[in-house]
Order: structure tokens, then sequence, then C-alpha cells
């Protein structure tokens, strides 16, 4: 029943195969065997099995709540969530318990979805490979599966296990690897520059940036207030548009969101492609793009070809400074954001007290790793009033004509854009940390984040395996609050190319770095 999907297990419920308990309690066994995962930092054991109780009383009396209802789901660290700690994967907020619940976690809870605890994360969602979060790494279920094993070289028992795990990729790698791993049927990551769908296509799963503005980000604690967009993952495109259809729509606390009411929709099966124009662009043949993946995209584009649509070589021609100008961006505003943690209201604070300056260094420089500090201090480089109007707001005009390039292309008649997701599979740890954060980031953002400055919605496809058997994923990006049309594409290249299941052998791993794991409950 685990490998089954959302809308699947829904209708088990409905049906009463399955009950809403049983169902939380198979999640929560599997989540303690594949522990050594590192995928969730809080498990709420005791909440969770109040919430599936009463989920169960309302199926007794025929009136479920909807399509989540008895859902078992986890939500990433960076969500609040009232009465479970939130700590972002930083020991700045280490024992900060919210007191109110974000908007799309309020949304799920609404709607009758089990809340099964909170997913790790890189420290304050910066980074791209879920390993620099105070709670350490998070291994990609893919690693203990049987064809990652069958392809992989033969090392001595003691290397093997400790040396070729590969990375999620992140920044919401631990709720791509929750759900990659059956432990939850849909999870919420939060996508700034790629963080929903870097770890998506590594775990593949499938992961859904909307369109900024169509979910609410209240709640969500911020990176980047102008990129940051709730994402959402699951194992088919069916079940991400589940979701989207209980999180979207207008929240008076946040006014970056639509006015408009969200209605709810299912995805069409789509038969005919003929009328459909897919757009590749050309300056997604980025440096460092390995031949497997670019032999996947090229099929994926004789796919949608050969099935009768129009597909046809577009130029995004700001595509080039585009990574460089996110860095610019997103550095200032985390610059701003992070002024907040100051020892003051919540959060850490340093035992030094010989001044009200000194407290707040020492605080923060406790508080934060060295890729957040990092960061805050290129934002404020660039903010600074001699660094402004070169840096800040010339990063700004830039952005501006890179959202001009994407209304020019989908003007032109485009429906979608397809494009690889990241550049190669995942790679192993031991590799991925041989390189600075801010050097990984810019070279795993390249595919993805151009979307985020242009505020589209955008979606991870699982497509294939790579010789090494670890999952390949495509990037669709469709015109803004055009998620159904985006999705019912999504839904028939997934169909096409009939992405395999993972063959996950669990075994009994103590590795005493990961034994943070909490119980937390709901006040």
């Amino acid at each position: 029943m685990l490998r089954a999907s959302l809308r699947e297990v829904s209708a088990a419920l409905k049906e009463g195969h399955v009950t809403p308990t049983e169902l939380c309690q198979s999640c929560l066994s599997l989540i303690k065997s594949t522990k050594f995962l590192n995928a969730y930092v809080t498990v709420a054991e005791e909440t969770a099995l109040k919430q599936a109780e009463e989920s169960e009383k309302r199926y007794r009396r025929g009136q479920p709540l909807g399509v989540l209802d008895g859902i078992p789901i986890a939500v990433k660290d960076n969500f609040n969530t009232a009465g479970i700690e939130t700590t972002c994967a930083s020991s700045m907020l280490k024992g900060y318990i919210p007191p109110y619940n974000a908007t799309v976690v309020q949304k799920l809870l609404d709607q009758g979805a089990v809340l099964l605890g909170k997913t790790n994360l890189d420290e304050f969602a910066m980074g791209s490979g879920s390993t620099d979060g105070v709670f350490g790494p998070v291994r990609n279920p893919w690693s203990y599966s049987r064809q990652y094993k069958e392809k992989s070289v033969p090392k001595p028992p003691s290397e093997d296990e400790e040396s070729n795990w590969v990375i999620t990729g992140g920044s919401s790698g631990g709720s791509a690897a929750a759900v990659s791993s059956f432990t939850c049927f849909a999870a919420l990551g939060s996508d700034t520059g790629g963080s929903t769908r870097n770890p998506a296509a590594h775990c593949g799963v499938v992961g859904l940036k909307p369109t900024y503005g169509l979910i609410s980000r209240h709640g969500l604690i911020p990176l980047v207030n102008s990129m940051d967009v709730p994402g959402i993952l699951t194992r088919c495109v069916d079940d991400a548009a589940a979701v989207l259809g209980s999180l979207a729509g207008h929240d008076p606390k946040d006014s970056t969101t639509i006015q408009e009411n969200f209605k709810p929709f299912e995805l069409p099966n789509l038969t005919d492609v003929s009328k459909l124009s897919i757009g590749i662009p050309k300056e997604y043949r980025a440096p460092g793009l390995s031949s497997e993946i670019l032999a996947f995209w090229s099929k994926a584009t004789d796919l949608f070809k050969n099935a009768g649509a129009k597909v046809i070589e577009v130029s995004l021609p700001h595509t080039h400074y585009s990574i460089v100008c996110y860095h610019v961006l997103c550095t200032a505003e985390v610059a701003s954001n992070m002024a907040r943690f100051d020892g003051l209201e919540y959060g850490h604070r340093s035992d030094v007290n010989k001044s009200t300056e000194s407290m707040y260094a020492a605080t923060r420089r406790e508080g934060f790793n060295d890729v957040v500090r990092g960061r805050i201090l290129s934002g404020n480089y660039f903010l600074l009033k001699q660094n402004y109007e070169k840096y800040f707001i010339k990063a700004q005009k830039v952005r501006r004509l890179i959202a001009n390039d994407f209304v020019k292309v989908f003007e032109s008649g485009v429906d979608i854009l397809l494009t690889p997701t990241t550049l190669s599979d995942a790679v192993p740890y031991m590799e991925f940390i041989k390189e600075d954060n801010r050097t990984r980031s810019a070279q795993d953002d390249i595919l993805t984040q151009a979307a985020n400055m242009a505020g589209l919605p955008a979606i991870n496809v699982p497509t294939g395996l790579s010789e090494r058997g670890l999952p390949v994923g495509l990037q669709f990006i469709g015109r803004s609050f055009q998620e159904k049309q985006l999705l019912t594409v999504a839904k028939w290249f997934e169909k096409q190319v009939k992405f395999p299941v993972i063959q996950l052998e669990v075994k009994r791993h103590d590795h005493s770095a990961f034994q943070h794991q909490k119980s937390a409950s709901f006040s």
C-alpha cells in the first residue's frame, strides 16, 4: 500500500481496504527502519496517530474532508508548525517552537492530512546537496536500491557503505528522500532557485514549483522573498495536482498571493499532442551538461516530435547572465532576511554580555554556519551605498530582461519549454563535498533558477535511469498561472517514459551521527 499513489490510497481509504491509523503506523515504522537516510529531523509520532484517529472517525461517518484526508505527509523544516520545533537545520533556531502554522501546513491539516514530521535540509535552505545542515547530510534512497547496487563497481564492505552513497540534491533533500523511500505520500519543500526540482530529479520523484503568488509563503521562513515558493514533492504528476488543489489560492496573510479564488482541477488524459508547441532553449546546453542528460533530453524531444507535437528551438539570450544575477539578488535578500536573527526575540542567544553589539556578533557567529555567514557578507557588500547601483540595481534590470525572454518565447506561440533539470545524476557525497557550497550551488542551480527569477511554474518529471542506475529528470516550464496545461503535458510525458519504481533494500543501520530525530507533538 505504501508504494501506491496518493489518489489510489485515498480510494482505498474510502473503500475501507485500509484505515488511516494502519497507514500512519506503516509509514512511522518505515521511517524508523530508514532512519539511516537522515530524511527526518523531527518525527511527530504521537500527533500523527491522533490525526489519523480523527480521520478514521470521519471515514466511519462517511464524511472524509477530501482526497488528502488520512494521507501521511511530511514538511520541510523551514515551514512553521505550531507546537513542533522548527529549526531550518540551524543552531540559530534550536529549540524554537512556533506558535502558529504556515498557511500551507494549515491548509493540509484542514484537509485531514496526517503530518508525520519535519524533513532535513541545508541550513536555512542555502545549498544544493542537503549536506550543510546541523543535523548532517541526507542520503539518497537510490544509494540503497538494487538498481544502483547492480551497476556499482564492487568495493570492500568497510568502504562501500560509507563512501559510495550519493547525495539527494537540495535544499529540500529530506522531503525528496521521504517521498522516494515511501515513508510519506507527499511532502512540502521550498523552491528559491531549484530547491524542490533539483532533489526531485536526483531522487526520482515529481517536484513542482508553482507560479510565484499561487501558493502562500506565510509561515515559510524566508530565504529570498521575491523568489521563494512552496514546492510540492510526490511520486506522480496526478498527486502533485491533488496537493496543489488544496494549497493554491489567495491568503490575506500574504500580499503577494493572487486575489482570485483557485479552482482545483483533475488532470485530463491527454491523447493528442499535435496542437502543442514545445520549445527547446538552446542556451540550456550549459557547460558541464553530461552526455547522458543530453541524450535523455534529445530522446524526450524526439518523443514529442514523433507524437505529432511541434518542437522548435528557441532562444533565451540572457540565460548566460542569470546565475550571476541570481547570486547578487539572492545574497542581498538573504542579508536582509537574516538580520532578524539577533538573539533578542527567539532562537539562539549567546552568553557573551559585554555589550549589545558583542552579544549580536557572538550570537550570529555561534548560530550560523560558514555558508550562511558567507552569503550575509556577500549580500551586505552588494547593498553598500557605493555598490547598490553597480550590483543590486543592475541585477534587478537583468532579472527583468530574463523574465522578458520567457514572455517573448511564450508570446511567439510556444506552450511549454523542455529542459534538463540537473547537469548530471546524483554524485557521491565524498565527491560532492570536495567543492565549496557556493561553487556547487552555482553549478547545480544553473538550469533551474531562471524560472524563479521569472516567477514561472516548472516541474521535474523522472525520465529514466543513468548508466549508474540513478534517476535522471527533465524539467518542463510553463506560462504563468497555467499549471493545468503544464501538469497535463507532464502527465502525458510521465506515461510515455514509464519511470521504474525504486527497488529499495532496507537494512538496519546504526549511525550514531543520526540519532538526533526527536519526538514531537502539537501543544
